[in-house]
């Protein structure tokens, strides 16, 4: 059991459009497609969170989960999941040689990573950048709650936006060596639109190859999922929430539910909090 990299294997994805930039596009938590914008220098993230991915095969649940995500220098920005979770495999036959052991909860695998926005969006260009992460042993491999080994995930992400409207989309490769697991190609396409100052709404198209027989993904598969965040009157704190199930190739269903909450101070801002590049009547 692992966290699924955010992220349709299919290249069509990276065509974007026209269109002036309103908005900063927002993927990631709680879908499956991430986006190319790092958290702005000097500012945070934090989510706790839970989550569902599952298969005939395998339930993986997840939670509690921490996120944090830190902007350390201009356009990087470093990432980490501390999550709890468990494995729950249906020991059908059916499924052999996955989908068999025994039930179990605890700590998993913890993830590192860092997104580096390499182009920026403008009025005619999109934003590109890319989030390499790696999964650390830190669960119990031999419960089925972690893979044992250090494995990969190495996408590039786009995204642009126009007026309310946002695409978000890219693609991805795992790489994983470990015995019962395979590398694998992974993508997926967004859509957000901001309904009103306290709700957007987004669907995904997301796609994953075959994972491996310990994975609950033994197959690959195409899902929708449909969600948004909703925006509470304390300043930077969200509900994130998100369900999804597959059109094609092996069933599977994912949902999250999480609290999102961001702060920071521009590093460039005076020391009264404005910022002394904008003139006054702007503040």
């Amino acid at each position: 059991m692992r966290i699924r990299g955010r992220g349709v294997n299919l290249a069509q994805i990276v065509l974007l459009m026209l269109a002036a930039p309103v908005l900063g596009a927002q993927a990631g938590p709680p879908f499956q497609t991430d986006d190319p914008t790092p958290v702005d220098y000097g500012h945070y993230e934090f989510y706790i969170f839970g989550m569902v991915d599952g298969t005939p095969a395998e339930l993986d649940p997840t939670g509690p989960a921490f996120e944090f995500n830190w902007g350390a220098v201009p356009n990087v920005q470093l990432h980490a999941i501390l999550p709890w979770g468990g494995v729950m495999p249906s020991n059908n036959p059916i499924y052999a040689p996955g989908g068999t052991g025994t039930s179990a909860f605890g700590l998993t695998d913890m993830e590192f990573g860092v997104k580096y926005g390499f182009i920026k969006q403008t009025k005619h260009r999109p934003q590109i950048g890319s989030f390499t992460m790696l999964e650390v042993p830190t669960g119990n491999a031999d419960k089925g709650l972690g893979v044992g080994k250090v494995w990969y995930k190495l996408p590039l992400w786009i995204d642009k936006d126009f007026g309310p409207w946002s695409l978000v989309g890219g693609a991805g490769y795992a790489i994983n060596k470990q015995k019962d697991y395979r590398s694998y190609p992974y993508g997926g396409f967004l859509v957000k639109r901001v309904m009103s100052k306290k709700l957007e709404l987004s669907a995904e198209v997301f796609s994953h190859a075959r994972e491996g027989f310990a994975a609950a993904q033994t197959q690959a598969s195409a899902m929708i999922d449909a969600g948004g965040y909703y925006h509470f009157k304390s300043p930077g704190l969200q509900l994130l929430f998100a369900y999804g199930h597959s059109i094609a190739g092996q069933t599977e269903n994912y949902g999250y539910l999480g609290l999102y909450k961001t702060w920071g101070k521009d590093k460039d801002a005076g020391k009264d909090g404005n910022d002394p590049t904008k003139p006054a009547q702007e503040q």
